[in-house]
């Protein structure tokens, strides 16, 4: 019996989906890098806009960083089910593709710029939001429905 069955699903277990994994591996990739660019940037100004302030290229300040665990730590937690990871990607795809956005209006405004958002982010911040759709939008793993009819 595998944990795809009724009796198993009935008894609280079923199996993992990827896109669950997919959820998990962007919240644990944003919780790091939200945890790492506080040895850049320190704890003050938490809105500088100083591209100086790069973590593999990416320009931070203390706001997108906490943005970044805030993220991770949401991956993290709703990776559990099919649906919530599905929610989850709802909110990378709506989050990120305005943050993408609002990355595109702020580049050239340093005083509107409040997350220090530069070329590379804004990059990321794209492929976020299609990682985001592709976790809500992937296809349903159904096995009950592929069982043999008997003639």
């Amino acid at each position: 019996m595998t944990a795809s069955t009724p009796a198993a699903r009935a008894a609280g277990t079923t199996a993992r989906q990827p896109h669950q994994y997919l959820a998990l591996v962007i919240g644990i990739v944003y919780l790091v890098v939200g945890l790492a660019g506080f040895l850049v940037t320190g704890f003050d100004d938490f809105t500088a806009h100083d591209h100086s302030q790069t973590l593999l290229g990416f320009a931070i300040n203390p706001l997108h960083n906490i943005v970044h665990i805030v993220i991770g730590l949401l991956g993290i937690a709703l990776w559990s089910t099919a649906s919530r990871a599905r929610t989850y990607g709802w909110l990378l795809f709506v989050g990120y593709g305005a943050t993408f956005v609002y990355g595109l209006v702020v580049a050239d405004n340093p005083d509107a710029n409040i997350l220090n958002i530069n070329g590379a982010d804004n990059g990321l911040h794209l492929v976020s939001a299609l990682a985001g759709l592709a976790i809500a939008l992937w296809p349903r793993r159904d096995r009950d429905r592929t069982t043999t009819a008997r003639a």
